[in-house]
């Protein structure tokens, strides 16, 4: 696969990016991670937000202290200051488009 690698700390986990912009979209990019693959080891966190679009299979998604489950089809937004990082725990490969967002300031409700 042309233009694919594996980022650092992660593992059967390739990416491609798809765009590379300024304002509130920063990069997007698609991955295939094989069963067992994912990452990075541990989590981490960075300024950036993400949303995780599920296009093949199933990846969990670890923030902080929980996992979420996100199917085919299916998407989740993820705070990038929260620890994170996305797992294949199906015996199928996932395929899963990332956006990345400037992340902008939340409104505390009082």
């Amino acid at each position: 696969m042309t233009g694919f690698m594996t980022s650092p700390g992660h593992r059967d986990f390739s990416a491609k990016k798809l765009f590379e912009g300024g304002g509130a979209l920063q990069v997007g990019a698609v991955a295939y991670i094989q069963p067992g693959g994912g990452g990075p080891e541990g989590s981490h966190t960075h300024p950036d937000d993400h949303i995780f679009l599920v296009m093949e299979g199933e990846v969990r998604v670890v923030l902080g202290d929980r996992e979420v489950t996100v199917q085919q089809d299916e998407s989740l937004f993820v705070d990038g200051m929260v620890p994170h990082s996305i797992w294949n725990r199906s015996d199928r490969t996932a395929k899963v488009v990332k956006i990345s967002t400037r992340r902008q300031e939340r409104l505390c409700e009082s």
